[in-house]
C-alpha cells in the first residue's frame, strides 16, 4: 500500500472546523489503496478549546506524529500555528520522507504558511507534493485595502509566498473550483505541470452515528411544539450580512407569518469562546427580533454537539456569501440529519 504524508498543524481534539477535511481524508484514503499518515502539531499548543469526542471518530489504527511548537507569549505575538511549528514539522516531515518509502505529501491549507513546507520539501527530499485549498489564500477580504494595516500586510504577503509555494506542486485541489482556479490563472505553468480537482467537504454518517451512540442532547433550546426551529451552525461569513440583512427585513414586514418560527445561530459570534461576543444580535435588534424569532449562542461549542441540536432543530438554515467561491458545506450536515434545508445562497 502506497503512503501518504498529511500535514496539517490542527487535528482532533482541535475543535476548529479545519481539521474534518484532514479527518475525512484519513477516513477514507485506505480503500483506495494510500495508508495515511497525519502530521500535526501537539494539542497542548492549541489556543482553542479541545474537544476530546473528535478523537473517537478517527480510525483505531490511524498513524499521528506530532511535533512541539513555539508556545502563544503574552502578550500575543506570533499566533499562526503553522509558524509556530514550521521549523519542528519540517524537520519530523523530512525524517519521516528520508526513513521510510512516502510516496505522496498532501499539505491542506490553511494554515497558509505550511504550504511553504511542500515546495521546501521537494527540494530536500525530491518529495513529489499538493496542496488542497480550504481556503482561497489570494483573495480580499475585509480591511485587506486599509493600507499598511495588519490585513494589507497579510494581503500582500500572501501574493509574494504563494507563487513559491505551488511552484513545484503536481495536484491542486480545494473545496470546489473557485478556490484554486485564481491560483492556476496566476500561475499559468500549473495548467500543464498539475492536475488540479475540486473535492467537497461531504460528510460522514458515522458521525452522525456516534452522536446517538454518545445519547448527546440539545442544551441550547428545547423542542416547543407549534414553535419551527431552524438552526444555522458555524460562522458567519463576511459577506454574508448583506443577504442576512435582507432576511431580516422581511421577516419584521410582516411578523405574524413568523410568530411560530425561531432561528437560532449557533457558533456566530466574533470569537470562538467568547459567549458574549455577538455577531446576530445587533442586526436581530435593529428589526426587532431578538429573542422572539432570532436567537444567537455566539461561542463555538464542540463539533457533536452541533449535530445534536441539528438533529434536534426542525430545519437547517444556510446562509450562502457574495463571495464568488463561496461553497455551501453545511448542507451535506443537514441532510445526514433528516432535515428540511432553508438555504439562501
Amino acid at each position: 500500500m502506497k503512503k501518504i504524508l498529511i500535514i496539517y498543524p490542527h487535528f482532533p481534539p482541535s475543535n476548529l472546523a479545519g481539521v474534518h477535511r484532514p479527518r475525512l481524508f484519513a477516513n477514507h484514503l485506505k480503500s483506495y489503496g494510500w495508508e495515511p499518515i497525519i502530521l500535526t502539531v501537539n494539542e497542548k499548543y492549541y489556543e482553542e478549546k479541545l474537544d476530546w469526542d473528535l478523537v473517537k471518530l478517527l480510525p483505531q489504527n490511524l498513524r499521528l506524529e506530532k511535533v512541539n511548537a513555539i508556545p502563544i507569549t503574552k502578550p500575543r505575538i506570533l499566533g499562526d500555528i503553522g509558524l509556530r511549528g514550521f521549523i519542528q514539522l519540517f524537520k519530523k516531515a523530512s525524517e519521516i520522507i528520508r526513513d521510510e518509502q512516502i510516496t505522496f505529501l498532501y499539505i491542506p491549507i490553511p494554515s497558509f504558511y505550511c504550504a511553504l513546507l511542500g515546495r521546501l520539501l521537494h527540494k530536500r527530499r525530491n518529495i513529489p507534493y499538493g496542496i488542497d485549498y480550504i481556503d482561497p489564500w489570494v483573495h480580499s477580504f475585509p480591511g485587506s485595502n486599509k493600507f499598511m494595516t495588519r490585513h494589507w500586510f497579510s494581503s500582500k504577503l500572501a501574493r509574494i509566498l504563494e507563487p513559491f509555494a505551488v511552484k513545484k506542486a503536481i495536484l491542486i485541489t480545494g473545496v470546489a473550483e473557485g478556490y484554486y482556479m485564481d491560483v492556476i490563472k496566476r500561475n499559468p505553468h500549473l495548467k500543464y505541470q498539475c492536475l488540479s480537482g475540486a473535492m467537497p467537504y461531504g460528510a460522514e454518517e458515522a458521525d452522525h452515528l456516534m452522536v446517538k451512540n454518545l445519547n448527546l442532547r440539545p442544551y441550547l433550546f428545547s423542542r416547543q411544539i407549534n414553535v419551527f426551529k431552524f438552526v444555522y451552525a458555524g460562522a458567519m461569513l463576511p459577506k454574508a450580512y448583506a443577504v442576512l440583512d435582507a432576511i431580516f427585513q422581511a421577516i419584521s414586514e410582516d411578523k405574524k407569518i413568523f410568530e411560530t418560527v425561531e432561528f437560532h445561530f449557533i457558533g456566530t459570534g466574533k470569537t470562538p469562546s467568547d459567549p458574549y461576543g455577538f455577531n446576530i444580535k445587533s442586526l436581530a435588534e435593529r428589526y426587532e427580533l431578538w429573542q422572539t424569532v432570532v436567537f444567537e449562542y455566539p461561542a463555538r461549542i464542540p463539533y457533536l454537539d452541533v449535530l445534536a441540536h441539528l438533529e434536534h432543530a426542525d430545519g437547517v438554515f444556510i446562509l450562502g456569501s457574495t463571495e464568488p467561491h463561496y461553497t455551501p458545506s453545511k448542507a451535506y450536515q443537514g441532510i445526514l440529519a433528516g432535515k428540511p434545508i432553508l438555504a439562501v445562497l
